[in-house]
């Protein structure tokens, strides 16, 4: 992932660019969700999570405005992950299923707060399929029913856009005729899928979650604009991962969408803060245990907590 800092001249661009009305208040509970000091917040996801970008962001603007609360963002996020157990025949290993691990990272973490992003895997990268659908509908509300009944506040954000134009560019789309699909031929109007997939959460998360957040509209948007400058723009150079400035525009809509007003962490709280989440995240990956083969093992979660609180926030 690119260092945040580096990108944020280009991230206020691309965020100036956005109609306010993105910003429309999330659906959800009567009353808004606010965090709170001493809450212990868990962010659910797959690699667009595990990046950690949107989620050190949202921890370095917490601190900003409320520098004395104390504030645990657990990001477990895990590369190919799906909620709806499925995978693609020429993925080199099943897709882990947040089911797997999901009661162990409930009771072990025992968090106060729960944000969900799933869907960009659990399509796999196929034409819409209702099958495939009905199958994520049921890992999205298992995951709502079994957080809810540990009675943790639930977010559920819609998974970002596909963006095809980098793919496009070099000929590595598959046409909806196509006898294969996967990560690495991905269907060339893979992202009508993710809409259908969003739209759905956005109807869904009024059921029970505190609040639903539209991730999939503002980035297109985003990206939209500033295409009509920069005709070659892109935040995910490989159509699904986003870069830096994609990252910090997820926190941005995350955090106006929950209702707080706009503002600017220091360069030194956003690079401690990021510091303290790669630590916490290995850590937390490993203490909690997943099948997802290649990862690096973290620190133990006790000495992870040392090492990390090592890492003084500046103030």
């Amino acid at each position: 992932m690119q260092n945040l800092n580096s990108t944020r001249l280009s991230a206020v661009a691309i965020l100036a660019c956005l109609n306010a009305a993105v910003f429309t208040p999330s659906a959800g509970a009567d009353e808004p969700f606010r965090f709170k000091s001493g809450q212990r917040v868990l962010f659910l996801g797959d690699s667009i999570t595990h990046a950690g970008g949107y989620v050190a962001e949202l921890e370095s603007r917490l601190r900003t405005v409320d520098p004395d609360g104390e504030y645990e963002l657990i990001n477990l996020g895990l590369p190919s992950e799906t909620c709806s157990g499925l995978s693609e025949p020429a993925h080199p290993f099943p897709r882990p299923n947040v089911h797997e691990r999901l009661a162990r990272a409930l009771d072990k973490i025992k968090p106060d707060v729960v944000f969900v992003c799933y869907g960009m895997n659990d399509g796999i990268y196929h034409p819409f399929s209702e099958s495939r659908f009905a199958a994520y509908q049921k890992g999205i509300d298992k995951l709502a029913s079994d957080i809810r009944a540990t009675g943790a506040t639930l977010i559920l954000l819609t998974p970002p856009p596909f963006d095809p134009a980098p793919l496009r560019k070099k000929g590595k789309l598959q046409p909806v005729d196509s006898d294969k699909f996967a990560w690495f031929q991905i269907y060339e109007d893979y992202d009508s899928v993710m809409a259908r997939y969003a739209k759905w959460v956005m109807t869904r998360g009024k059921k029970d979650a505190a609040s639903v957040i539209d991730l999939h509209t503002p980035v297109n948007n985003a990206v939209a604009k500033r295409r009509e400058e920069e005709p070659e723009f892109t935040m995910s150079g490989d159509g699904v991962h986003l870069d830096g400035v994609g990252h910090l525009l997820l926190a941005d809509v995350i955090w106006k969408s929950l209702g707080y007003a706009t503002v600017e962490p220091s360069k030194p709280l956003r690079r401690a803060v990021a510091q303290r989440g790669k630590i916490m995240h290995d850590a937390w990956l490993s203490h909690v245990g997943h099948k997802r083969p290649g990862v690096k093992a973290g620190l133990p979660i006790e000495q992870a907590k040392k090492a990390a609180a090592e890492i003084k926030l500046p103030h």
